[in-house]
C-alpha cells in the first residue's frame, strides 16, 4: 500500500503549528497504525529529518497513551479500538490520511501529535481513590456485593483515561471519565465511606481544569475505545447532586 499522510507537526508548545504532508510507501496491510508511523519515522531518520512525535506504550490497547485524531474521528473510528489496535487493512492504497493531536484547551499540544493530558492524573488525585484500610484480600464470598453491582463496576473500571472522549466531545468536556472514575469506585462498599467528598472534589477539579460541560451529544461513547456507556454520566450527576445535599445539611447542622 502506498499512502499519503498529513501530519501536525509542531515544534513545541509555543510553536503555531502546522500541517505536513508525507508519502507512507509500501505499507503493509497488517501492520498497526503505529507501526506505518514507525515505517514513516525510519524514513525520515535516513532523510536526516526530525521525526514524528507520538505516544505510545502497551501498544495492546490498555495503556490509553496513543491518542491520535485519525481522518477526523478519535482513535480512527473503529469500534472498542485504540490507534494502536487500529490495523492498515481498514485503509485503501492511495488514501489520503490526516492525523493529528488531540484538541481541547486541557490537553495543550507539547510537540507534534503528543499532548498533555496530565490534567486527568490531577482529577485522579482529587479523589479517584479508596483512603480506608481494607485488609488483606478478602475471599470472593466475604463481602455482600450483588453480580449487577460488581459487573457495572468492572465496566466502568475498563476507562483507560486516553481521552478520547474529551477529542471527540464538541465542548471538550471530561464527563465520560469522570464518571467512569467515580462510578467505579461508588458502586462498591469500600468506595461508599467517602462518595461525597470523591464526587465533590473530582467534578471540581475538572471544572478547575477547563474541560467544558456535557450536552449528552454521545460522542465520547461513540469513540470509547472501552465503550464506557452514557449511563455513567447519568450516575455521575446523581452522586453529584447528592454529594451537595449532604454536604449543604452537614453545613446547616454544624451551624446550629
Amino acid at each position: 500500500m502506498n499512502l499519503t499522510l498529513k501530519v501536525w507537526r509542531q515544534k513545541n508548545a509555543t510553536d503555531a503549528g502546522a500541517m505536513v504532508t508525507y508519502k507512507a510507501d509500501n505499507i503493509i496491510p497488517d501492520m498497526s497504525f503505529l507501526e506505518m508511523l514507525d515505517v514513516v519515522n525510519e524514513d525520515l531518520l535516513l532523510r536526516g529529518e526530525d521525526p514524528i512525535a507520538f505516544d505510545s506504550d502497551c501498544r495492546e490497547g490498555i495503556c490509553g497513551t496513543c491518542s491520535l485524531v485519525i481522518d477526523g474521528i478519535a482513535h480512527g473510528g473503529q469500534r472498542g479500538t485504540t490507534a494502536c489496535q487500529l490495523h492498515m487493512r481498514h485503509f485503501n492504497d492511495g488514501d489520503v490520511i490526516t492525523i493529528e493531536p488531540w484538541r481541547a484547551k486541557a490537553f495543550p499540544v507539547l510537540k507534534d501529535l503528543v499532548t498533555d493530558r496530565s490534567s486527568f492524573d490531577r482529577i485522579i488525585q482529587s479523589g479517584g481513590f479508596v483512603s480506608v484500610n481494607t485488609g488483606g484480600t478478602p475471599d470472593a464470598n466475604a463481602l455482600p456485593i450483588s453480580k449487577l453491582d460488581s459487573d457495572e463496576s468492572m465496566d466502568a473500571a475498563q476507562c483507560i483515561g486516553c481521552g478520547a472522549c474529551v477529542a471527540a466531545c464538541k465542548n471538550a468536556s471530561a464527563m465520560l471519565f469522570v464518571s467512569a472514575k467515580v462510578s467505579h469506585l461508588a458502586l462498591l462498599p469500600q468506595g461508599r465511606a467517602e462518595a461525597e467528598t470523591r464526587v465533590l472534589n473530582m467534578v471540581r477539579t475538572m471544572d478547575k481544569e477547563g474541560f467544558g460541560n456535557c450536552t449528552v451529544t454521545g460522542s465520547c461513547e461513540a469513540v470509547c475505545p472501552k465503550e464506557i456507556s452514557l449511563d455513567f454520566i447519568a450516575k455521575l450527576n446523581r452522586e453529584y447532586g447528592k454529594a451537595v445535599l449532604v454536604n449543604r445539611a452537614e453545613r446547616q447542622n454544624a451551624g446550629a
